[in-house]
């Protein structure tokens, strides 16, 4: 199938990177780089001459994930981002100790994965990833009559944020 799209971007990274509009867009740089252990890309730093940021960027991995202050008429917008990390207990630890909330403790996952999720303090809900070789997955809710942590956690969560 002919495609439009890159299998990499020329600067070596994905071919789609996300991009976030929020208030304070510094303070949200400060709790990725801290979370996850990475260092923003200072070149990409762009601030406007009232110090507001209109563009600064952080690679997690090969994507590029990029920031900007929210202008006056613009609205907020959050993200929904999933990351591979190597331990999703550590990375929801972080998290929670710099002001996110913990929606999924981290559970196990089909296809031999761990999975966890926080919103952190600008909206963004992170939904975390680690392998989990040779474990088995769970018995799916419907077939175990247990309640499923993995849709009620988001559902809940997501219902809560501000339209």
């Amino acid at each position: 199938m002919n495609t439009e799209i890159l299998d990499t971007a020329p600067s070596g990274g994905a071919a789609l990177n996300p991009f976030v509009i929020v208030d304070d867009a510094a303070g949200l740089i400060r709790f990725v780089t801290e979370v996850f252990g990475v260092t923003e890309l200072a070149a990409a730093r762009t601030p406007t001459p009232d110090g507001k940021l209109i563009h600064a960027q952080i690679r997690l991995g090969t994507v590029d994930l990029m920031f900007a202050d929210r202008r006056p008429g613009w609205p907020a917008r959050p993200a929904l981002l999933q990351l591979w990390v190597r331990d999703v207990s550590a990375v929801l630890a972080r998290g929670f100790d710099r002001g996110a909330t913990v929606i999924t403790e981290p559970v196990p996952f089909y296809g031999e994965k761990t999975l966890g999720r926080m919103l952190d303090p600008w909206q963004n809900v992170w939904w975390l990833w680690s392998p989990a070789p040779g474990r088995p997955d769970p018995v799916p809710y419907w077939e175990s009559g247990s309640p499923d942590t993995v849709f009620a956690t988001l559902d809940v969560a997501l219902k809560s944020l501000k339209h």
